[in-house]
């Protein structure tokens, strides 16, 4: 039976330590100095568009919140944090500080975006509100968990809508990072686009089909490839997918034939993992329609990428049913998004609201200052542009662009409008219902496709004006120039 508890489920201890070092320094920092309970609120966010795209697809959401809900240290994780030592061998962290871990209660309020939901720079994905000691400790799991997903499922979504409504499979088990690496990627891959996985634990935990074929392995166990192919037949008479490529692709398929003719199977595909795909389809497919197997389909694999499927697609292969691996999994072109997880207020000692923001000499670096929300427009032809505001100030009536700040846009009237950052932890506790996966994975399509179809151009997509709002843009010049005259 799917479940959505990722992490009690495959991890049965606790998470705690999985941080870095100066998170929990930081919070001892705060303990020590009477900062522990002082409200804050950080915003978790990307700079740059993933791949060179236009868009990226907000996934690991669900897995972050039970991460910050069931959040706790358990005495072997104090134990340890106990035996730290500084460079001078001293305790780095006091008993009275261990103490205080060991009653620790999450009582954070967590809004972030629902998962399948397309999403620009400089937007926040997940919002942490609450002690800062809390919300400090959460910064590098968050960032871990949801940078990762984030980054497949948009991979996931590129490759998806190169195949233009074919069926594709993640495979990229034997090829992800590590056993979390492969789950995640597996779940990712599938809200961000893909039909079904190879990964039969992502299968169980998710619910996600799972489909498989046979390796050179098979064929090779026998003298005679058709020999390979009428054992497989006789074992799995439903689910006839025969490799064709071991040795010569089109005798391949005719031995394939000829063992589907024979023992009354039906032959669902055959798949190709070498060669020029796109010739070899072609022959491949003259040989099946001409032997009256027009409904047998052509699966491809073999170091497949978006790019090329879209070539190959370009071309004419006819191939329509895709095992994506490597290149989905590591998103191998881009290995990592630029996530970052960054303060923008917290409250001084009265309980008034003070607004922080980083400056760099790096403009893309610079931080918005405040408690954001981001606003989406949108008339009957779909979305328009964003907004992101500050809660308190709310929005007005000006967009400016986010890096361009001589671009702007005006809001009309008549625009409809959604918030997309969403309550989903009150104190701690849950408050939203999470979707199935299922209909994460339709959120995706169902939201792209409310977008001008050029934002999901390979090359030179056509960008989607996101930008902040008028006055809290000028509030954060406003600061800059205060901070910079100190």
């Amino acid at each position: 039976m799917a479940t959505s508890k990722l992490l009690k489920t495959v991890y049965s201890d606790s998470l705690s330590l999985l941080t870095d070092l100066y998170e929990l320094t930081m919070a001892y920092a705060y303990w020590k100095n009477g900062l522990a309970d002082r409200e804050a609120v950080f915003q978790l966010f990307f700079r740059k568009h993933p791949f060179q795209g236009g868009f990226a697809i907000c996934a690991g959401i669900e897995v972050a919140i039970e991460f910050i809900e069931n959040f706790h240290f358990e005495e072997e994780d104090l134990a340890y944090l106990a035996g730290l030592k500084t460079p001078a061998g001293t305790p780095l962290f006091e008993s009275g500080f261990i103490d205080y871990l060991r009653d620790f209660k999450i009582t954070l309020d967590v809004d972030a975006m629902e998962e399948g939901t397309p999403v620009f720079p400089y937007e926040p994905l997940l919002r942490v509100k609450g002690p800062i000691i809390q919300a400090q400790i959460m910064e590098s799991a968050l960032l871990n968990i949801v940078n990762f997903q984030t980054l497949i499922a948009t991979k996931a979504s590129r490759v998806a809508f190169a195949a233009k409504g074919d069926h594709v499979v993640e495979f990229g088990l034997r090829r992800a990072q590590g056993v979390d690496g492969a789950i995640a990627a597996s779940r990712a891959a599938f809200i961000g686009g893909c039909h079904s996985t190879s990964n039969v634990l992502a299968g169980k935990l998710f619910g996600i089909p799972v489909m498989g074929t046979q390796a050179h392995s098979w064929i090779m166990t026998f003298e005679e490839e058709r020999k390979a192919f009428q054992m497989f037949a006789k074992t799995l008479p439903d689910n006839c997918i025969f490799l064709i490529d071991t040795y010569d692709t089109l005798k391949g398929v005719e031995k394939a034939m000829e063992v589907a003719k024979e023992q009354g199977c039906k032959l669902l595909a055959v798949r190709l993992d070498s060669g020029d795909l796109h010739k070899l389809s072609c022959s491949v497919r003259k040989k099946l329609d001409a032997a009256g197997f027009n409904e047998t389909k052509i699966m491809a694999t073999n170091e497949l990428s978006e790019q090329l499927i879209a070539d190959l697609k370009h071309q004419g292969a006819k191939i329509s049913l895709w095992g994506v691996g490597t290149n989905l999994v590591t998103a191998k072109d881009q290995p990592a998004l630029d996530g970052v997880y960054k303060l923008c207020a917290i409250q001084d000692e009265a309980g008034k609201w003070q607004y922080r923001l980083k400056i760099s000499e790096q403009v893309i670096k610079t931080t918005n200052p405040g408690i954001s929300q981001v606003r989406r427009y949108f008339d009957k032809n779909g979305y328009i542009a964003d907004m992101l505001y500050d809660e308190k100030m709310g929005p007005g009536e000006t967009i400016v662009h986010h890096t361009d700040p001589g671009a702007t846009m005006q809001v009309k009237k008549e625009w409809d409008h959604r918030d997309l950052l969403v309550p989903m932890l009150s104190k701690g506790k849950s408050v939203y219902k999470h979707p199935s996966i299922e209909e994460m994975r339709s959120k995706t399509y169902e939201e792209l496709d409310k977008f001008d179809l050029s934002l999901r151009r390979f090359l030179n997509p056509q960008p989607f004006f996101t930008g902040i709002e008028k006055d809290l843009f000028q509030y954060k010049l406003d600061t800059i120039e205060g901070i910079r005259k100190k």
